[in-house]
Protein backbone atom coordinates (compact mmCIF):
# COMPACT_ATOMS: atom_id res chain seq x y z
CA UNK A 1 0.00 0.00 0.00
CA UNK A 2 0.85 3.73 -0.50
CA UNK A 3 1.06 5.87 2.43
CA UNK A 4 -1.54 8.53 3.65
CA UNK A 5 0.32 11.77 2.30
CA UNK A 6 2.19 13.51 4.92
CA UNK A 7 4.37 16.60 4.98
CA UNK A 8 8.27 15.40 5.24
CA UNK A 9 10.76 17.74 7.38
CA UNK A 10 14.62 16.71 7.66
CA UNK A 11 15.87 19.04 10.36
CA UNK A 12 20.19 19.05 10.74
CA UNK A 13 19.90 20.11 14.56
CA UNK A 14 18.55 18.52 17.65
CA UNK A 15 17.20 22.08 18.43
CA UNK A 16 14.94 22.26 14.92
CA UNK A 17 14.08 18.54 15.50
CA UNK A 18 12.62 19.44 18.31
CA UNK A 19 10.75 22.51 17.17
CA UNK A 20 9.38 20.52 14.52
CA UNK A 21 7.90 18.50 16.76
CA UNK A 22 6.16 20.68 18.99
CA UNK A 23 4.95 22.79 15.60
CA UNK A 24 3.58 19.53 14.98
CA UNK A 25 1.67 19.23 17.96
CA UNK A 26 -0.06 15.19 18.08
CA UNK A 27 0.08 15.53 14.49
CA UNK A 28 3.84 15.16 13.90
CA UNK A 29 5.82 11.37 14.30
CA UNK A 30 9.46 11.23 14.59
CA UNK A 31 11.64 8.64 12.50
CA UNK A 32 14.54 7.23 13.58
CA UNK A 33 16.17 4.49 11.17
CA UNK A 34 12.38 3.55 10.12
CA UNK A 35 13.02 -0.08 9.69
CA UNK A 36 9.31 -0.36 12.11
CA UNK A 37 7.71 2.88 11.47
CA UNK A 38 8.05 2.70 7.43
CA UNK A 39 5.80 -0.82 7.23
CA UNK A 40 3.28 1.12 9.62
CA UNK A 41 2.81 3.97 7.30
CA UNK A 42 2.46 1.60 4.12
CA UNK A 43 -0.21 -0.66 5.95
CA UNK A 44 -1.82 2.95 7.07
CA UNK A 45 -1.84 1.80 10.77
CA UNK A 46 -0.69 5.46 11.08
CA UNK A 47 -1.26 8.39 9.52
CA UNK A 48 0.64 11.36 10.58
CA UNK A 49 0.37 14.64 8.77
CA UNK A 50 4.05 15.87 9.56
CA UNK A 51 7.07 13.55 9.39
CA UNK A 52 10.11 14.11 11.64
CA UNK A 53 13.32 12.74 10.19
CA UNK A 54 16.29 12.46 12.58
CA UNK A 55 18.85 11.07 10.07
CA UNK A 56 20.53 14.51 9.60
CA UNK A 57 20.49 14.86 13.25
CA UNK A 58 24.24 14.46 13.46
CA UNK A 59 24.65 15.29 17.31
CA UNK A 60 22.82 12.42 17.91
CA UNK A 61 25.04 9.89 16.80
CA UNK A 62 28.32 8.36 17.91
CA UNK A 63 29.85 6.62 20.82
CA UNK A 64 32.01 8.39 23.44
CA UNK A 65 33.46 7.44 27.16
CA UNK A 66 32.54 9.58 30.07
CA UNK A 67 34.06 8.27 32.66
CA UNK A 68 32.68 4.68 33.63
CA UNK A 69 29.72 5.15 31.37
CA UNK A 70 29.59 4.70 27.25
CA UNK A 71 27.33 7.19 26.25
CA UNK A 72 25.42 5.83 22.66
CA UNK A 73 23.87 8.65 20.95
CA UNK A 74 20.28 7.63 20.06
CA UNK A 75 20.70 7.85 16.28
CA UNK A 76 23.72 5.13 16.45
CA UNK A 77 23.24 2.45 13.86
CA UNK A 78 23.42 -1.34 15.00
CA UNK A 79 26.29 -1.75 12.43
CA UNK A 80 28.34 1.61 14.16
CA UNK A 81 27.78 -0.04 17.28
CA UNK A 82 28.97 -3.95 16.27
CA UNK A 83 32.05 -1.81 15.10
CA UNK A 84 32.79 0.12 18.44
CA UNK A 85 35.75 -1.31 20.65
CA UNK A 86 34.60 0.29 23.71
CA UNK A 87 31.14 -1.39 23.25
CA UNK A 88 32.84 -5.01 22.22
CA UNK A 89 35.44 -4.01 25.72
CA UNK A 90 32.66 -2.46 27.88
CA UNK A 91 29.29 -3.80 27.25
CA UNK A 92 29.69 -7.04 25.62
CA UNK A 93 25.88 -7.78 26.60
CA UNK A 94 24.61 -5.12 24.30
CA UNK A 95 27.06 -5.91 21.50
CA UNK A 96 25.71 -9.58 21.51
CA UNK A 97 22.49 -8.81 21.51
CA UNK A 98 22.97 -6.49 18.83
CA UNK A 99 24.62 -8.81 16.56
CA UNK A 100 21.31 -10.87 16.63
CA UNK A 101 19.37 -8.35 14.96
CA UNK A 102 18.19 -8.45 11.60
CA UNK A 103 20.38 -9.21 8.54
CA UNK A 104 23.33 -6.57 7.92
CA UNK A 105 20.58 -4.38 5.74
CA UNK A 106 18.68 -3.70 8.65
CA UNK A 107 21.69 -2.77 11.07
CA UNK A 108 22.79 -0.64 8.67
CA UNK A 109 19.57 1.47 8.69
CA UNK A 110 18.18 0.77 12.46
CA UNK A 111 19.31 2.72 15.30
CA UNK A 112 20.05 2.00 18.77
CA UNK A 113 17.23 4.83 20.40
CA UNK A 114 14.78 4.17 17.65
CA UNK A 115 14.43 0.16 18.75
CA UNK A 116 14.42 1.20 22.51
CA UNK A 117 11.63 4.47 22.03
CA UNK A 118 9.78 1.96 19.55
CA UNK A 119 9.40 -0.52 22.91
CA UNK A 120 8.34 -3.85 21.02
CA UNK A 121 8.84 -6.76 24.15
CA UNK A 122 10.03 -8.71 21.28
CA UNK A 123 12.94 -6.54 20.57
CA UNK A 124 16.43 -7.24 20.95
CA UNK A 125 17.50 -3.97 22.61
CA UNK A 126 15.60 -3.75 25.57
CA UNK A 127 16.56 -6.36 28.12
CA UNK A 128 20.11 -5.83 27.34
CA UNK A 129 19.35 -2.34 28.08
CA UNK A 130 18.02 -2.84 31.30
CA UNK A 131 20.35 -5.75 32.49
CA UNK A 132 23.07 -3.28 32.18
CA UNK A 133 21.39 -0.64 34.28
CA UNK A 134 21.24 1.77 31.57
CA UNK A 135 20.04 5.50 31.59
CA UNK A 136 18.10 7.06 28.88
CA UNK A 137 18.86 10.73 28.28
CA UNK A 138 15.60 12.44 27.73
CA UNK A 139 15.29 16.14 26.15
CA UNK A 140 12.15 18.25 25.01
CA UNK A 141 11.31 22.27 25.64
CA UNK A 142 11.93 21.81 29.15
CA UNK A 143 15.14 20.42 29.06
CA UNK A 144 17.02 17.47 29.72
CA UNK A 145 16.06 14.40 32.23
CA UNK A 146 17.65 11.08 32.75
CA UNK A 147 15.75 7.73 33.30
CA UNK A 148 16.74 4.33 34.58
CA UNK A 149 16.08 2.00 32.13
CA UNK A 150 13.77 0.17 35.00
CA UNK A 151 11.68 2.84 34.75
CA UNK A 152 11.68 3.94 30.73
CA UNK A 153 9.20 0.55 29.54
CA UNK A 154 6.21 1.77 30.48
CA UNK A 155 4.08 -1.23 28.51
CA UNK A 156 3.79 -1.94 24.97
CA UNK A 157 5.00 0.07 22.76
CA UNK A 158 4.82 2.27 25.51
CA UNK A 159 8.32 4.72 27.01
CA UNK A 160 9.00 7.50 29.50
CA UNK A 161 9.53 9.78 26.58
CA UNK A 162 6.55 12.13 26.05
CA UNK A 163 5.03 14.09 23.71
CA UNK A 164 7.57 16.49 22.25
CA UNK A 165 10.61 15.05 23.71
CA UNK A 166 13.02 12.67 21.84
CA UNK A 167 15.47 10.16 23.06
CA UNK A 168 18.92 11.82 23.06
CA UNK A 169 21.73 8.90 24.48
CA UNK A 170 21.77 5.55 26.22
CA UNK A 171 24.29 5.73 28.97
CA UNK A 172 25.69 2.35 29.70
CA UNK A 173 27.88 1.82 32.86
CA UNK A 174 31.13 0.31 31.78
CA UNK A 175 30.74 -3.76 32.83
CA UNK A 176 34.64 -4.25 32.17
CA UNK A 177 35.62 -7.61 32.12
CA UNK A 178 32.15 -9.27 32.41
CA UNK A 179 31.43 -12.14 30.31
CA UNK A 180 28.18 -11.99 27.71
CA UNK A 181 26.06 -14.01 25.93
CA UNK A 182 22.66 -13.33 24.10
CA UNK A 183 20.54 -16.51 23.43
CA UNK A 184 17.94 -16.33 21.25
CA UNK A 185 15.27 -18.71 20.30
CA UNK A 186 13.77 -17.88 16.25
CA UNK A 187 12.05 -20.25 14.03
CA UNK A 188 13.38 -18.73 11.05
CA UNK A 189 16.52 -16.68 10.32
CA UNK A 190 16.14 -12.76 10.93
CA UNK A 191 12.79 -13.36 12.87
CA UNK A 192 12.11 -11.21 15.83
CA UNK A 193 12.23 -13.14 19.07
CA UNK A 194 10.39 -16.14 20.34
CA UNK A 195 12.03 -15.85 23.61
CA UNK A 196 15.46 -14.42 24.18
CA UNK A 197 17.94 -14.09 27.11
CA UNK A 198 20.87 -11.88 28.08
CA UNK A 199 22.99 -12.82 30.49
CA UNK A 200 26.26 -10.93 31.83
CA UNK A 201 28.60 -12.16 34.45
CA UNK A 202 31.64 -11.22 36.12
CA UNK A 203 33.02 -14.41 37.67
CA UNK A 204 36.10 -14.86 40.38
CA UNK A 205 38.10 -17.64 41.00
CA UNK A 206 35.62 -19.93 39.39
CA UNK A 207 32.75 -18.55 41.47
CA UNK A 208 29.82 -16.12 39.96
CA UNK A 209 30.53 -12.42 41.79
CA UNK A 210 27.84 -10.95 40.16
CA UNK A 211 25.21 -11.33 37.29
CA UNK A 212 23.13 -9.39 35.49
CA UNK A 213 20.11 -11.39 33.27
CA UNK A 214 17.57 -9.75 30.82
CA UNK A 215 14.33 -11.27 29.41
CA UNK A 216 12.91 -10.65 25.36
CA UNK A 217 9.36 -11.26 25.02
CA UNK A 218 8.06 -12.39 28.22
CA UNK A 219 5.89 -10.07 29.17
CA UNK A 220 4.77 -6.28 27.55
CA UNK A 221 8.00 -4.85 28.34
CA UNK A 222 11.39 -6.27 28.86
CA UNK A 223 12.34 -7.96 31.97
CA UNK A 224 14.85 -8.39 34.31
CA UNK A 225 15.73 -11.91 35.91
CA UNK A 226 16.58 -10.93 39.88
CA UNK A 227 16.01 -14.08 41.45
CA UNK A 228 18.22 -15.78 39.39
CA UNK A 229 20.50 -12.87 39.49
CA UNK A 230 20.46 -13.10 43.24
CA UNK A 231 20.66 -16.73 43.23
CA UNK A 232 23.77 -17.13 40.88
CA UNK A 233 25.65 -15.12 43.06
CA UNK A 234 28.52 -17.21 44.89
CA UNK A 235 27.84 -20.67 43.09
CA UNK A 236 30.43 -22.00 40.87
CA UNK A 237 30.33 -21.29 37.51
CA UNK A 238 29.24 -25.32 37.06
CA UNK A 239 26.25 -26.97 34.95
CA UNK A 240 24.49 -28.22 38.21
CA UNK A 241 24.87 -24.95 39.88
CA UNK A 242 23.55 -22.58 37.33
CA UNK A 243 20.57 -24.81 36.33
CA UNK A 244 19.68 -24.96 40.15
CA UNK A 245 19.51 -21.05 40.05
CA UNK A 246 18.06 -20.57 36.47
CA UNK A 247 14.90 -22.90 37.48
CA UNK A 248 12.88 -19.50 38.71
CA UNK A 249 14.13 -17.44 34.92
CA UNK A 250 10.62 -17.03 34.23
CA UNK A 251 9.05 -16.11 37.87
CA UNK A 252 7.08 -12.90 37.64
CA UNK A 253 6.85 -13.12 33.76
CA UNK A 254 3.53 -12.61 31.65
CA UNK A 255 4.66 -13.85 28.06
CA UNK A 256 2.16 -13.88 25.33
CA UNK A 257 0.40 -16.95 23.64
CA UNK A 258 0.14 -16.81 19.90
CA UNK A 259 1.23 -19.14 16.60
CA UNK A 260 5.07 -19.52 17.89
CA UNK A 261 3.78 -20.88 20.89
CA UNK A 262 2.12 -20.87 24.19
CA UNK A 263 2.89 -18.85 27.48
CA UNK A 264 4.05 -22.29 29.57
CA UNK A 265 5.95 -23.17 26.27
CA UNK A 266 7.73 -19.53 26.40
CA UNK A 267 8.29 -20.29 30.38
CA UNK A 268 10.41 -23.50 30.04
CA UNK A 269 12.37 -21.42 26.75
CA UNK A 270 13.39 -18.93 28.97
CA UNK A 271 14.54 -21.53 31.72
CA UNK A 272 16.62 -23.22 28.69
CA UNK A 273 17.95 -20.17 27.50
CA UNK A 274 18.80 -18.63 30.59
CA UNK A 275 21.10 -21.50 32.11
CA UNK A 276 22.60 -21.48 28.54
CA UNK A 277 23.37 -17.86 28.48
CA UNK A 278 24.90 -17.85 31.82
CA UNK A 279 26.80 -20.94 31.10
CA UNK A 280 28.31 -19.36 28.37
CA UNK A 281 28.44 -16.27 29.81
CA UNK A 282 30.97 -17.61 32.64
CA UNK A 283 32.91 -18.98 30.20
CA UNK A 284 31.67 -22.66 31.76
Amino acid sequence: MIPAPFDYIAPTSLADALAALAEGGDDAKVMAGGQSLLPILRMRLNAPEKLVDLAKVEELRGITEDGDHLVIGAMTTYADLLDNAAVREHAALLSAAVAEVADPQIRHRGTVGGALVHADPAGDVGAPALALDCELVIVGGGGERTVPAQDFFRDLFETAVGDGELLKAIRVPKHTGWGARYEKFVRVAHQWSIVAVGATVRVDGGTIAEARIGLTNMGSTPLRATAVEQALVGRQATDEAVREACAAAAEGSNPPSDLNGDADYRKHLATVLTRRAVLAAAGA
